[in-house]
């Protein structure tokens, strides 16, 4: 129905792990929660690699995306933290490979320090079709 908060959720990304939702959809507009790399199945990946880390939080946010019936191109907007500004060319290329052509506008945050010692999360916004 027009107008009413959707609550997202798909076991194919990370569950919460506090008091929110993976995301909200709301008048198709996406709003989607920090994406960190903590993998479907709960398990962690602090010890790994940033590529690693920064693969899984990507496969989060798309697969929430695709959960709200909404495409990669729907992106209209991602915040990544990252912990270490020496990786923004690696998160340049792995934006290109996971979203091809499309540009979202973006804003990159350099932080001290995430939970459980991750090295990047990402939280994004999308406008999708609605789907009533």
């Amino acid at each position: 129905m027009a107008g009413e908060i959707e609550i997202i959720h798909t076991p194919q990304a990370a569950a919460p792990g506090g008091h929110y939702s993976q995301a909200i959809s709301y008048q198709g507009m996406l709003h989607v929660s920090g994406q960190l790399p903590v993998r479907a199945d709960g398990s962690h990946s602090a010890n790994q690699a940033f590529e690693v880390q920064a693969s899984i939080a990507l496969n989060n946010l798309l697969a929430i995306l695709a959960q709200a019936n909404c495409q990669p191109g729907s992106l209209l907007k991602i915040t990544v933290y990252l912990v270490g500004i020496e990786y923004w060319p690696a998160l340049d290329r792995l934006c290109a490979q996971y979203l091809g052509e499309h540009r979202p506008a973006r804003s990159v945050v350099p932080v001290p320090a995430l939970h459980h010692g991750y090295l990047i999360e990402i939280d994004a916004l999308a406008h999708c079709a609605e789907s009533y």
